[in-house]
C-alpha cells in the first residue's frame, strides 16, 4: 500500500493576481487548467521544478465573498534554496504576515490570505 500528496486545493477570488502570486514567490507555473465550458469555474495546477506536489486553485464566477481556506494555521510550508534572497524578495513583494527568527522561519500570505511558511534547507 502507498499514499502520495499530490495537490493542494484553494479557493480564489482572483485567479490571475493568485497565478501571478505563486508565480513570483516560489517559482510555480501553470500545468494545467480544467473546467466547464461554460466558464463557470476552473481548477489552475501549478508547480514548480522543486516541489513533488501541485497547488490546485479553484475559481468560480461571481464570487465576491472570500473564501475561509482554513485560517492561519492551515498553511502549506516550503524549504528555500536561498532563505535571505527569498526573504529580500518577499519584503520586496510586501507579502511577509509573520516572522520568528528564533525559529528562522516567516510566513507570506496570498492575495487570499492563505500562509504559506517559509523555512530554509537544513
Amino acid at each position: 500500500m502507498g499514499a502520495r500528496f499530490v495537490h493542494r486545493c484553494t479557493h480564489v477570488l482572483d485567479k490571475e493576481a493568485t497565478v501571478a502570486f505563486y508565480e513570483k514567490a516560489l517559482g510555480f507555473k501553470v500545468v494545467r487548467e480544467s473546467g466547464p465550458e461554460d466558464g463557470s469555474w476552473t481548477n489552475t495546477f501549478m508547480e514548480n521544478d522543486d516541489s513533488p506536489f501541485q497547488l490546485e486553485l479553484t475559481w468560480n464566477r461571481g464570487r465576491t465573498e472570500p473564501y475561509d481556506n482554513g485560517g492561519r494555521d492551515t498553511h502549506i510550508a516550503f524549504r528555500v534554496s536561498d532563505y535571505d534572497a527569498y526573504h529580500r524578495l518577499h519584503e520586496e513583494m510586501g507579502c511577509i504576515v509573520f516572522e520568528n527568527p528564533k525559529m528562522g522561519l516567516y510566513f507570506i500570505a496570498d492575495p487570499d490570505g492563505c500562509w504559506v511558511e517559509i523555512l530554509p534547507e537544513d
